[in-house]
């Protein structure tokens, strides 16, 4: 009765009414006044009136009310599903959207926007498991786009926004909404500013439900929606960058990088070059972004590839540690020429002490002498130095894949620029810090007890000439933490048996710190102190506790 008497008669009289504000109180009275079923089922019916409306009426709010009253009537239960499908709805709505903007001419962009993320909502809670009907709504909607410029009204970009979300949320899943054709085409119509919005939110959609994009293809796909992010857009003046904003965006890329992961190293290491591809692509201002999580994920392949040899005879050359190796000294020194030379030369050290474990000496070496060269050239910041230098030594002192004579090379040019330091402290510091590079204590590690005292004595030297410096200047000689410091070195070579180290130098040592304190000349430093007599009650507590170090330490005086 209602499909064949009432509903044709209501429409007839409300489309002869030709008023357009009694049009669209009488459209929405229908709607909200008949049940669910009553709609699906004369959909067409309803639907072909809409058309024939006056221009002016607000047909998109009715319509949306519409299909939200629908989409909730799918939402209720899943018995109601078939009918649906029965009625063709999805179809049907589709094509009443489509005629009813190509009826209002002068309906403005958001309106049309917001009758297809009506209508996307719609399919995402009807259909979800139809992939083309989304897509067929998101190429409706770039049909409707096309043609014009990127959008500068903020509640069609708003709306916009709606519709790339809608599915994000719907399938918590990056990888399904990346088979979606024309996503990355309804992107394209945004500005600027909001097509980096989206795609943070794209990224923290992949966060939040920890998905792992484990295909280059895929990696490729997702890359082309974030590059708003990537790379600098057309048209987009540097200086209008907020610090704090550009700075989120390129972490959350970072944190992207470690997201991207696959078992098989072939397909890894593809999924490494098409990242490489793009954020090179990023300019001096993201590379200290970007760069080091690819390094780190690079890294984390030749760990999982670590003694599987290179050297394979063929043409495809599989994932090997050299290859990756090359990789990665590519793309430091693309950030080497940021110029970010701290960062790059921390990289390389990480990359030598990976080539290390691979077993793989000219390359280990090769990186170690781009760290110099870039600590020579680049790194000019005193305080910088004195970091980049100890993070040197310490990264040496770990390498045990050196011949003598690349070893020796390596530890002289330590040695060198650590007596090259500005201040005295910092002089002293470094070369009490390289006595580590003649003394490591593995089974087969090397065992240079003379070098170690050469070392030591010359840092006392230096902490010498550092309190007569003092003397000068300030007419006090300056605190003895340095000797003290050095006494703990000569402590710890001598527990590890370093036969140059003997008791009598440790006493000569402790007698000449007593006698500094003493002086009138020296300034009192409580820290020092303290830290003086702990050293001795160190000491102490070694003598009486028995045995080989109990002996050791027995002819060691302390007053």
């Amino acid at each position: 009765m209602y499909k064949e008497t009432v509903l044709p008669r209501i429409l007839e009289q409300v489309v002869n009414c030709k008023d357009d504000i009694a049009q669209h109180y009488l459209m929405d009275c229908i709607i909200q006044v008949f049940p669910d079923e009553y709609h699906l089922q004369t959909l067409e019916t309803l639907l072909s009136a809409f058309p024939q409306l006056q221009p002016t009426v607000d047909i998109k709010t009715v319509l949306s009310q519409l299909m939200d009253r629908l989409s909730n009537y799918a939402a209720s239960s899943a018995e109601v599903l078939p009918e649906f499908l029965q009625v063709e709805a999805f179809a049907k709505l589709s094509s009443a959207i489509g005629k009813v903007i190509e009826a209002q001419v002068d309906m403005p962009i958001v309106g049309a926007i917001t009758l297809y993320v009506s209508l996307l909502t719609f399919t995402l809670r009807v259909h979800p498991d139809r992939l083309d009907y989304v897509d067929q709504v998101l190429g409706a909607c770039v049909k409707k786009l096309s043609g014009k410029a990127k959008l500068e009204d903020s509640k069609a970009t708003k709306q916009i926004v709606a519709l790339l979300s809608a599915p994000l949320e719907k399938y918590n899943d990056i990888v399904t909404a990346l088979k979606l054709s024309n996503y990355p085409r309804v992107m394209d119509h945004l500005d600027n500013g909001t097509n980096k919005v989206m795609a943070v939110v794209i990224i923290q959609s992949i966060m939040k439900n920890s998905t792992c994009i484990s295909t280059a293809d895929k990696v490729e796909a997702l890359f082309e929606l974030i590059k708003g992010l990537i790379k600098d857009m057309d048209g987009t003046p540097d200086d209008e960058l907020d610090e704090e904003d550009f700075k989120e965006e390129q972490n959350s890329v970072a944190r992207l990088i470690h997201m991207l992961y696959n078992d098989d190293p072939e397909e890894m290491l593809k999924i490494i070059c098409t990242v490489r591809k793009h954020i090179l692509l990023g300019g001096p201002k993201r590379l200290p972004f970007t760069v080091p999580p690819l390094v780190f994920s690079s890294l984390k392949l030749v760990r999982r590839l670590q003694g599987q040899d290179g050297d394979v005879i063929g043409e495809e050359v599989p994932a090997t540690p050299k290859k990756i190796f090359q990789i990665l000294h590519q793309t430091i020194e693309a950030l080497s020429l940021v110029p970010s030379p701290e960062l790059a030369l921390r990289l390389y050290l990480q990359c030598a002490e990976a080539a290390n474990d691979c077993d793989l000496e000219p390359v280990a070496y090769e990186f170690f002498t781009q760290a110099f060269i870039l600590y020579e050239e680049e790194v000019a910041d005193s305080k910088a130095q004195v970091t980049a230098i100890h993070l040197i030594i310490g990264t040496l002192q770990r390498m045990n894949i050196f011949g003598v004579e690349n070893r020796d090379t390596l530890t002289h040019k330590a040695t060198g620029y650590s007596a090259k330091l500005l201040k005295k402290p910092d002089q002293c510091r470094a070369v009490y810090a390289c006595s580590h590079l003649f003394w490591v204590d593995d089974q087969d590690g090397i065992k240079d007890g003379e070098r170690v005292l050469l070392c030591l004595k010359r840092a006392l030297r230096i902490a010498n000439a550092a309190q007569q410096m003092a003397n000068v200047t300030r007419g006090s000689s300056g605190s003895v933490t340095l000797f003290i410091e050095i006494l703990n070195k000569y402590l710890y070579f001598f527990e590890k048996g370093n036969p140059q180290i003997t008791s009598s130098v440790i006493q000569g040592l402790i007698e000449l710190i007593n006698t500094e304190m003493q002086s009138d000349n020296t300034t009192s430093d409580p820290s020092a102190d303290a830290f003086f007599a702990s050293t001795l009650r160190y000491i102490q507590f070694q003598k009486q506790k028995g045995g080989a170090m109990g002996e050791k330490y027995e002819p060691i005086k302390i007053n």
